[in-house]
Formats: C-alpha cells, structure tokens, sequence
C-alpha cells in the first residue's frame, strides 16, 4: 500500500492491521550509538494503549514492543529499526454481522472504492490501531530531541463541549469525564480539539516552500484518521484580525508576541510552537443509522464493539510523537544543509 511511508532522513514506514497479528514500525535514519531499550519506548505505548480509563475502549492489549533489528547491546546501529507489538485481545467476531455493511464514517466505502476489497475487521490498516507504530518511532525521535533541550507537550484543550483554561487543566477533564461516560451508555460519541506545545527548538528549521515546517507539521496531522482540522498560532481567529494585530513585533530581546505560533515563512523563529487538532468524534457508535450494503441496499446499521468514546485522550501521545518525528526529520535536514 503506497502512503505508508512518512519523513525523509529520519524515514519510518509502518505496517500491520487492528485484527491482524501485529502492528508495527519499520525506522530508518536513527543516529547510529543512540541508546534504545524497549522500555523507554513502552512509556510513550503505555500511554496510548487501550483499556486505561472509562472513557476509552475496554480491548486490552499489553501493547508490548519488541526491537527486532537495528539495536545491539543497547545502541542504535544504524541500520533500519523494526518495532513490533502482536495483537493479543482482536475479537474480530464482533464485526461479523456488518462486513458486508459502510459503516458511517468509516473508510469502509472509499477503500473499497480504491482496492476492490477491504478488511472488515476492526477497519484493518484504518484503524486507530494503526498508530502505535508511530508512537514506538515517536519515543525514539524524542529521546534524540531531549538530546537537543526540545520538548514537545500535547492536551486535550476541548472535548464534551468543555474547554481547558490552561495546559493539563484537571478541573476541566474532571467535567468532560461523566458527559463521556453518558455518551457511551447512550451509544454515541464525541470529539474535541487538542493542543500541542513545542519549547526549545531552535530558529532555522524548516525549507521555505512546499516543505515549510508547518506544512509538514499539518500533514503530520492530517494523516491520523481521527483528524479534520489543524490550525497554528492564533489559527482561524487571524482571519479577523489586521495585520497591526496579527504581525509580531520584535525588540532588542526577541519577539514580542508570538501570533504566528513560532514559524514564519515556512521556518522556525525560536519561539513556542503551539499548534492545535480537531478530533472528530469516534465514527464506531452502537446507535442506529443508515447506510447501504456492498450491493447498494438501504439497510440499518449498529457497530457493536469494543470503541473510545472520545478519541482525545488516547490521539494525546500519537500527536506528540508525530511532532517529534517532523522536528527530528528537519534537524536532520538542517545538519545535512551545513555539512
């Protein structure tokens, strides 16, 4: 499948399906001696795993990663890494009943539309699942940009209709819990918007027309299936405001406000990067709709699973690591650049 491959020098190309036997991540472009164990990478997994809260899906899988090339006596080689975690809990009986059946809001009907057939099964290479590949290879680029004193820090800014007053805002999520706990007994779901700040990276990053740093940040994005929406800096609101306003001034010490959200002509200016993602609402719900069939019946339809009802606690760490691979993949471009 084309599409699986994302970066340039620091390159990863992901594979497995949700009910499949593993999911995993193929890594290319690790500065050879990095230390790598299994358990740095199981950190950034256990927080993106399923099973964790009310508020996500009850499958439980151990999300264990194994290193199966690219690391001897703890250091990165150089060579390709392969990161693979084997599907424990797929109760792919579950999806019997509408395999033959679009599921509204699924990729069901445009795969099929594509490739003629589709894994019915928990979506395949759709699902959410797919993303745990990218979160083994987001700890890796991680661990080189802490190296670097750049950190990268997501949170659920909105979801229930509840908005955060600041980062990590326990007052806020303790009023989005029971309203998502609701809409799962109900058999419905929810989205939300989450917030990604960028501290310590260094001004220069970036090329200046198609791969512009937020353009790679944005597609970063947009390639995660629960995504419809990514804005930078003041984002949208810019559209009502005049240039007076929007423009960030500069003085003897730096930049005086920061409205463009730390990039500007396609590079970073040194400044926090804050950028935020709209969360659509899980497509997978137990309430009834209307869809067709393969041979295009009118025919209900319920999706009885095991599904997060809101997506946002768990797309937290995938949108960090996401990040942290386009931050790890332009400073390599940026050291070629001066070499």
């Amino acid at each position: 499948m084309a599409g699986s491959n994302f970066g340039h020098l620091f390159r990863i190309s992901t594979f497995g399906e949700s009910h499949g036997g593993a999911v995993g991540v193929v890594i290319d472009g690790v500065t050879p001696g990095l230390e790598i164990t299994e358990e740095e990478i199981q950190v950034q997994l256990d927080r993106r795993k399923p099973g964790q809260s009310s508020v996500t899906t009850p499958r439980q899988e151990p999300d264990t990663v194994h290193l199966l090339s690219g690391v001897f006596e703890g250091k990165a080689t150089g060579v390709p890494i392969l990161a693979i975690l084997y599907n424990k809990d797929a109760q792919s009986s579950a999806y019997d009943d509408i395999k033959d059946k679009f599921r509204p809001g699924h990729a069901d009907f445009t795969y099929i539309a594509k490739y003629g057939l589709r894994d019915y099964r928990g979506s395949g290479r759709a699902s959410g699942r797919e993303t745990a590949g990218r979160v083994a290879a987001g700890a890796i680029a991680r661990k080189l940009l802490l190296g670097r004193g750049v950190k990268v820090t997501a949170y659920t800014w909105r979801a229930a209709g509840i908005q955060c007053d600041r980062a990590c805002d326990l007052k806020a999520a303790a009023l989005m819990v029971p309203i998502i706990e609701q809409l799962a007994v109900d058999g419905d779901s929810v989205g939300g918007i989450v917030e990604c700040r960028i501290t310590g990276l260094e001004a220069g990053l970036g090329e200046p027309v198609f791969d512009k740093l937020e353009a790679d940040l944005a597609k970063a994005m947009m390639s995660l299936g629960a995504v419809k929406g990514f804005e930078i800096g003041s984002g949208f609101q810019c559209a009502d405001m005049k240039g007076s306003e929007h423009n960030d001034p500069m003085d003897k010490n730096g930049f005086v406000s920061n409205h463009a959200g730390g990039i500007i002509g396609g590079i970073s200016t040194g400044e926090e990067i804050v950028f935020r993602i709209a969360v659509k609402p899980t497509s997978s719900i137990s309430k009834e709709q209307r869809t067709i069939n393969i041979q295009g019946q009118e025919t209900p339809i319920q999706t009885i699973g095991r599904h997060d009802p809101c997506i946002c606690p768990r797309i937290v760490p995938v949108v960090e690591a996401m990040a942290c691979l386009v931050l790890e993949d332009h400073y390599k471009r940026q050291i070629a650049l001066k070499a």
